[in-house]
């Protein structure tokens, strides 16, 4: 990208980095606090905290639950979440997976099933998947209910067959009282284990992370590294990452192939191909939101990329298998301060502190 000019002024309120993105090239401007700009076309983001461009940043307001049991069917589904009863040999839960310390992942390449056996895929975080609306790496989910159930009948994750589980289930005094008084007139069943688990998953909320707050109007959250790594995301002609990883929610629910190393190898996972059989889903696997990224390595569905760095060196060189690429995939050229900034923000949107949903869940374990 063409730089057009550089300006130094001074001001008292402190530095200033303004950065124009425009058709014919860049304008940087450095005049006074940490503010950037940037401008593609009619689509316009100020840099400042709290500016009313950044808005489509914002987490909407969840839609209320429907479900009139409330708080006592999250309750259920967060003890279900952590209980092993939910597998056959009483080993496994859904945390074994989805570890809340982890970003609700495993911190393994690959998951790993019953008996220790690795899994094709990595876990996927669960932060924010109430936003959702497929789910799966492949997206083969539309349902949250549903999704919670597959791992626990998958028999190479948690083993369980529905009539036994259901069983298991009704001979725990706990649960046997619980489902009853949540569904009266009811025989327990495979559909209310589901529902409790979503409700519980519904509240992994990543909402208030440094970027939320700065978004939101809080001033000095932000360190100056930070916002440039902002500035470099949404930049199409740096790092374009906002391209797919799009507000608000850092994803733009859609299905890429992003060049994976392990795409070449013989018989590779074709992902999305297997549930959508065209030629551009061939090898491509659903975006995945941002937000606590930094808690949830190693990185790509097949785990490749053990650090943060590692994913943007990857996006970097464009993908390293470049047969059926995802059109959004281009070479990047970051130099060395543009691609530390990069990982700062990453770092941003990503909580260092326990929220209430994960102190519950710790509580449990």
């Amino acid at each position: 990208m063409k730089v057009q000019g550089i300006k130094n002024a001074h001001r008292n309120v402190g530095a200033v980095i303004i950065a124009t993105v425009v058709a014919c090239g860049v304008i940087v401007e450095n005049v006074g606090r940490a503010e950037i700009r940037i401008t593609e076309g009619v689509g316009r983001y100020i840099l400042e905290a709290g500016h009313p461009s950044l808005a489509e940043w914002k987490l909407p307001p969840l839609a209320p639950a429907s479900d009139i049991h409330g708080n006592a069917l999250t309750d259920l589904g967060r003890r279900l979440f952590f209980d092993k009863i939910l597998s056959a040999d009483k080993t496994r839960s859904c945390a074994t997976c989805h570890r809340p310390e982890l970003g609700w992942s495993d911190g393994l390449p690959t998951a790993r099933g019953l008996d220790g056996k690795p899994l094709a895929r990595a876990t996927p975080g669960l932060a924010n998947v109430a936003y959702g609306s497929l789910f799966n790496w492949d997206g083969r989910v539309a349902s949250l209910e549903e999704q919670a159930l597959g791992p626990v009948f998958s028999q190479s994750e948690m083993g369980s067959d529905s009539e036994e589980l259901v069983a298991r289930l009704e001979a725990d005094r706990f649960y046997r009282e619980a489902f009853t008084k949540l569904f009266p007139n009811q025989p327990l069943n495979e559909k209310q284990v589901g529902l409790a688990l979503a409700a519980f998953e519904r509240t992994l909320l990543v909402q208030d992370t440094r970027f939320d707050r700065w978004v939101a109007g809080e001033s000095g959250v932000l360190t100056d590294s930070e916002i440039r790594g902002f500035g470099v995301f949404i930049d199409p002609n740096r790092g374009s990452c906002g391209t797919c990883h799009a507000p608000p929610n850092f994803t733009d629910n859609g299905f890429h192939n992003i060049g994976l190393e392990s795409f070449g190898h013989g018989n590779p996972d074709l992902g999305r191909y297997k549930i959508r059989p065209v030629r551009l889903m061939r090898g491509a696997f659903k975006t995945p939101p941002l937000r606590n990224i930094a808690l949830s390595a190693p990185y790509f569905h097949d785990g490749s990329a053990a650090t943060l760095e590692d994913v943007i060196e990857h996006y970097r060189t464009g993908g390293v298998v470049k047969e059926n690429l995802s059109p959004e995939m281009k070479v990047l050229r970051l130099n060395a301060r543009e691609k530390s900034d990069l990982v700062a923000f990453l770092k941003a949107i990503s909580n260092s502190h326990v929220n209430f949903s994960t102190e519950l869940a710790l509580e449990q374990q």
